[in-house]
């Protein structure tokens, strides 16, 4: 039984908490927040210990999980793996580049298993259609919001775009050669709105749009590759994939003539895909598999590399932003 500790129990972390009196094999030996009272009352809903202090909760737990404000993750996570313990990290793995190098250097000289919580890999929208995602050529992805407060202590490329950041970086195996990209701060002092094109060296291109400030909520990817186009919309929970139709042939010598009659539908096969009721809980899929990767010693599936990768990518745009908004003058 591995016994899990899980630091930050805010809007996030009470729910980390409570999945984990549901996983096998894993026992959650309690909690602790910053935040006493907060502490005591998630505390009591579970029917859990609340440690008084972040060393004590570290040294009853095998491993630890963070949910606590990413400015902090670097050092609660160090602090962990310096002590032996396996980690999960609430995305971005780290505010900083280096930060997030230094932890996996650690956790690989320890032998330890850091994974990041990346959840949009366990979205069972994704799930549902991902044997489909086959060498995409281009991919669209808007991800916007109203406005909250909360995450706003790193730019939305951190707090938003890094989700479908890691996605993409999941389905194009090929390294970027060139990052345009675009913002601007309007309710805070960081970036809240921004877009960046992503072209790798395979010739694929990603399209990322990501916004904090926005009148609407909407989640959706769509992946053009040969022969099909796949749409998904993580809101709805549903996904439609379009493929040439086999009678395609038989029409385009008529299509190449000039003719008008034909029905767009007899080009194309659909099949949309819907969750029941939801589908499963992504969170406690997310959880499991890092609980399973500590177990059976297998490398988790968003493992430290992956969210380096995605956070080394975020942290190129918010760069590329800044520089721009500094030439033209304009404070975030």
């Amino acid at each position: 039984m591995i016994k899990i500790g899980v630091v930050g129990v805010g809007h996030l972390g009470q729910h980390h908490a409570a999945k984990f009196c549901q996983i096998a094999g894993a026992t959650l030996v309690g909690i602790y927040d910053k935040d006493a009272r907060r502490a005591q009352e998630i505390s009591q809903r579970l029917g859990v210990s609340s440690f008084s202090s972040y060393e004590e909760l570290r040294e009853a737990s095998d491993a630890i999980d963070i949910a606590a404000t990413t400015t902090s993750h670097y050092e609660l996570g160090k602090k962990a793996l310096e002590a032996g313990k396996h980690i999960f990290l609430e995305k971005p793995i780290t505010s900083e580049l280096w930060q997030a190098e230094e932890l996996l250097e650690l956790a690989e000289k320890k032998g330890l298993k850091i994974q990041v919580g990346h959840i949009e890999r366990f979205n069972p929208v994704i799930l549902m259609v991902e044997k489909e995602i086959k060498q995409p050529l281009f991919i669209e992805s808007t991800r916007i919001s109203t406005f909250h407060k909360r995450g706003t202590d790193v730019p939305v490329v951190l707090d938003v775009m890094i989700h479908d950041i890691d996605l993409i970086l999941s389905f194009i195996e090929s390294p970027i050669k060139h990052i345009h990209a675009s913002g601007i701060g309007l309710f805070t002092d960081s970036i809240d709105i921004a877009n960046a094109r992503l072209e790798f060296e395979n010739g694929a291109i990603a399209n990322v749009t990501s916004s904090r400030v926005s009148l609407k909520q909407e989640r959706k990817i769509r992946f053009f590759q040969k022969d099909s186009y796949i749409s998904l919309d993580f809101q709805e929970k549903s996904a439609r994939v379009v493929k040439k139709s086999p009678k395609l042939m038989l029409y385009l010598p008529r299509i190449m003539m000039g003719a008008t009659d034909i029905d767009p539908e007899k080009l194309v096969d659909q099949k949309v895909y819907t969750c029941k009721d939801g589908g499963k809980d992504a969170l406690l899929m997310e959880l499991e598999a890092w609980v399973k990767a500590i177990a059976t010693d297998t490398k988790p599936i968003v493992d430290g590399r992956a969210g380096t990768m995605a956070l080394e990518v975020a942290s190129q745009i918010i760069q590329i932003i800044n520089e721009q908004l500094k030439h033209n003058k304009i404070k975030v």
